[in-house]
Formats: structure tokens, C-alpha cells, sequence
């Protein structure tokens, strides 16, 4: 493989791997296991990953302005979690129980959550979620409905852009979007995988504006410039890369977290030694951007 060395971050029994967010208060990296119900925390220093269970199948989380406190938007609702205990205080009831479950999410330059939600079969290609805003007073909006499975949501407070993918779909979004409001508008394609491997998962942002989309069952991460061309394509040692997030002391490492064996789909080998389902770090010689907290804008 060519390019920067990918590096293993943290190997072990993931299943569905995602949502990895940088800390800079505590200069560590909490990410999930959906299918496992479980929230990390990786320490880079000492090299240390522990998790905590949640009640739930977590799809997305944020910080908060109280380090170790997060949000957690998990099955049909949202969550607060606090680490040091590990115990998870229901909030806010958003969709029937039961039904769909969250997924891809991060927090706007305004400080609201937004998260989306999709029927768990995703086999069964049901157009059944939505994307939603949380306020930290606890009211909501729906930015999006009908969705299939929502991803690489990343937001661009420069440009006043935000990005979006349908997974299926295999195209990246872009919308100018008002933080203060919610409100989307000029919805256009930015970028369409056409023939290339892979479909769009998750998704952030550099220092530069470009856009890092996880090629899920390509083995790639692509980088991507704000007019939509493809800029670089990162080969990884694993088939699923599931959303990449900067990290690190100077923001310049690029975590990716990735899919094992979930669903009924089994993951093809790794490569090189690596495992589906390894959280991987690689140097790709850019700084992110800090991730907002939600609730301050």
C-alpha cells in the first residue's frame, strides 16, 4: 500500500465501529460500538481504550461543555451519559420506540445536535428515518425526512455549508445551511462515488474545508476539496471504514474507526495484519478542526 503509514489505534471484538470525536479538554477520543452497545475512550498517551455499555444501540454522540458528559442519541431518544459513572439519564423521547434507531450525527457551529435516524435492516432499504435538530433546551426540529441510512453529516460554520449523504444513494450533498435557524437551502450534489468502490459513511472536515468521506466496502478514505473534486484517496488495510475524525495533540491525526462482522454481512479479511473492526490512526500531514460542543455555539 502506498501513501502515510496507517497505524492500529486500538484493536479488539468491534462489530460496528463509528463516531469517533476528539476531546480537546481531555485530549482523548471517545467513539462507539453500535452493535455492541458500547462507548470508548481511548487515551493516546497511555495507549489505554476502556468502554462503558449504554442501555441502548448508540448511533452518534457529542461533547459537552462538562468533560466527561456527553450527549448520546441512542435507539429512538436522546441520552445523557456521564463516563466517570457510567450511567446513562434518558432525556428526550424523539421518535416511537421500537421502530428506527439513530445514526450518524455531530453538532452544528450553533451548538445543536444533529443526528438521523434509519430502520436497522438496512437490507430492507426502507426510507423510514429523519434528520433532526436538538436544542439545548430540549425542543427539536426535523431538517429532513425520508431518509434511508443518514451520513457523512459535517458542517462548514466558513462556507455556511452543510454536507449530507444517503448512503445508499452513493452521493454526497451539500446545502447552505443557517446554524441559528436550521434552515437548508440551494441543495445540490457535491460528490457522486460513480464508479468508484465503495459508498458514502461518514464524514469530516480539515483544516482546509475539504471533506474526508469514509468509502464503506471500498477499503478507502477520500478527500475531497470544497468545489467537489476528489483530491486524494487514502487506502486502508480494512474493507468498511465507517467515519474518520482528527485528533491528537495538534488535531493532526486521523482516527478512523471501522466495521466488523455486523449485520448479515460478513467483512472480507484485512490486510496486513489489521482486523475488520480496528480503530485505525494514520498522519496525513493536515490538521482538522475542533468538533463544537453541544449547547455552545
Amino acid at each position: 500500500m502506498s501513501g502515510p503509514t496507517v497505524e492500529l489505534a486500538h484493536h479488539g471484538d468491534t462489530l460496528l465501529g463509528e463516531c469517533p470525536l476528539w476531546s480537546v479538554s481531555e485530549q482523548v477520543l471517545y467513539w462507539i460500538d453500535i452493535d455492541q452497545r458500547r462507548i470508548h475512550r481511548l487515551d493516546p498517551t497511555t495507549g489505554i481504550d476502556e468502554f462503558r455499555t449504554t442501555p441502548g444501540r448508540p448511533g452518534s454522540i457529542a461533547l459537552t461543555s462538562t468533560p466527561g458528559r456527553l450527549l448520546l442519541c441512542s435507539e429512538h431518544e436522546a441520552v445523557w451519559f456521564d463516563w466517570p459513572s457510567g450511567i446513562a439519564t434518558p432525556w428526550l423521547a424523539i421518535e416511537e420506540p421500537g421502530l428506527n434507531r439513530f445514526n450518524d450525527g455531530r453538532v452544528d457551529p450553533a451548538g445543536h445536535m444533529v443526528s438521523g435516524t434509519m430502520w436497522p435492516d438496512t437490507e430492507a432499504l426502507r426510507r423510514s428515518g429523519a434528520i433532526y435538530r436538538i436544542h439545548a433546551d430540549g425542543s427539536t426540529d426535523t431538517i429532513l425526512s425520508e431518509v434511508g441510512i443518514p451520513n457523512g453529516t459535517a458542517f462548514d460554520a466558513e462556507r455556511g455549508l452543510m454536507y449530507f449523504a444517503d448512503t445508499p444513494t452513493r452521493i454526497v450533498l451539500v446545502a447552505d445551511y443557517d446554524a441559528d435557524t436550521g434552515q437548508r437551502s440551494n441543495v445540490r450534489e457535491f460528490f457522486n462515488y460513480g464508479n468508484l468502490p465503495g459508498k458514502p459513511d461518514g464524514a469530516c472536515l480539515d483544516a482546509e474545508g475539504c471533506y474526508w468521506s469514509a468509502a464503506v466496502y471500498g477499503w478507502a478514505l477520500l478527500r475531497i476539496t470544497p468545489n467537489g473534486v476528489l483530491d486524494r484517496t487514502l487506502e486502508l488495510p480494512v474493507p468498511k471504514p465507517s467515519m474518520p475524525a482528527f485528533g491528537g495533540t495538534n488535531l493532526s491525526t486521523l482516527y478512523i474507526t471501522t466495521i466488523g462482522d455486523a449485520g448479515s454481512t460478513p467483512s472480507e479479511p484485512g490486510r496486513d495484519g489489521f482486523t475488520p473492526g480496528d480503530l485505525l490512526s494514520v498522519d496525513v500531514g493536515i490538521q482538522g478542526r475542533p468538533e463544537p460542543v453541544f449547547g455552545a455555539p
